[in-house]
């Protein structure tokens, strides 16, 4: 199973260009067990009403349209993974990072994120 974390969701529906070769070929070989986090959705939502983000229609209809388009499924938020995420070592200050991290050390998923300092964190395996 492959998480996309948020820069690389949007890069998915906007600009794959900005995607490594390894990546697209990791979301080809992928279909049906690709997931965007709820969390990715908060996150796409707040960079677009802080001006940091331009999106070509509502967040809500944006990311709608992303799971429809791309055949992603949606993960909740659940409370076991924020509570892993406040465990975590302080590597990472992003909260919406550190959830992704839990969840993927949660469920043994991998991430498919540019973030340098994901990898930093065990026992989770980050592609880009």
């Amino acid at each position: 199973m492959i998480l996309l974390d948020t820069h690389a969701v949007v890069w998915l529906a906007s600009d794959q260009d900005k995607l490594t070769e390894k990546g697209k070929g990791l979301i080809r070989s992928n279909a049906g067990r690709l997931y965007l986090s709820v969390v990715s959705a908060w996150e796409i939502s707040i960079l677009h009403k802080r001006n940091r983000l331009k999106l070509p229609m509502e967040p809500e209809a944006y990311v709608d349209r992303l799971i429809e388009q791309h055949g992603l499924n949606e993960v909740p938020l659940e409370r076991k993974v924020v509570q892993l995420s406040v465990r975590l070592p302080d590597i990472h200050n992003d909260p919406f990072d550190r959830i992704l991290i839990a969840l993927c050390k949660e469920k043994g998923w991998v991430l498919l994120s540019k973030d340098k300092v994901i990898p930093k964190y065990s026992g989770i395996q980050v592609v880009w």
